[in-house]
């Protein structure tokens, strides 16, 4: 699989190494952008910055959607955990003070699960779209 489509496409199944390679690379990606931010300064460093982490939700998403259907789950989960994460972390810059660390826990609570059971846990060992008759079908013929 090719680094683009790692990153970019939500079909097909990943292994823990691509899963965190992947990560890894988004990670130093956002990270490089917030310190061009931080070298920028003022609103349009902070832009810089907070538009890196809203970007980081896409290739992050199609990460977590690859890992989940190698997991045996739906992709959708992996799509849902994610977004809910970054959201909740974006959604602390506007809410009042004090309602901001019930967001941070929320998003806490929800990077735990996605570590665990995208980043730690093995994939299934189950076949897709596989169909096996019953060990006491007759067979036809």
């Amino acid at each position: 699989m090719t680094l683009f489509r790692l990153l970019t496409d939500v079909d097909g199944r990943i292994g823990l190494n691509a899963f965190w390679l992947g990560n890894v690379l988004v990670v130093l990606g956002v990270l490089a952008l917030q310190q061009v931010g931080a070298a920028i300064g003022g609103l349009e460093g902070d832009r810089l910055g907070a538009f890196a982490g809203a970007f980081a939700l896409f290739p992050w998403a199609a990460l977590a959607a690859k890992r989940a259907a190698d997991r045996g789950r739906p992709r959708l989960y992996g799509i849902v955990l994610v977004s809910a994460i970054v959201l909740l972390d974006l959604a602390e810059t506007v809410v009042a003070p004090d309602r901001r660390q019930m967001l941070g826990a929320a998003s806490s609570l929800l990077w735990l699960v996605a570590l665990v059971d995208l980043g730690l846990l093995p994939g299934s060992r189950r076949q897709e779209a596989v169909a096996e008759p019953p060990p006491d079908a007759k067979r036809a013929g």
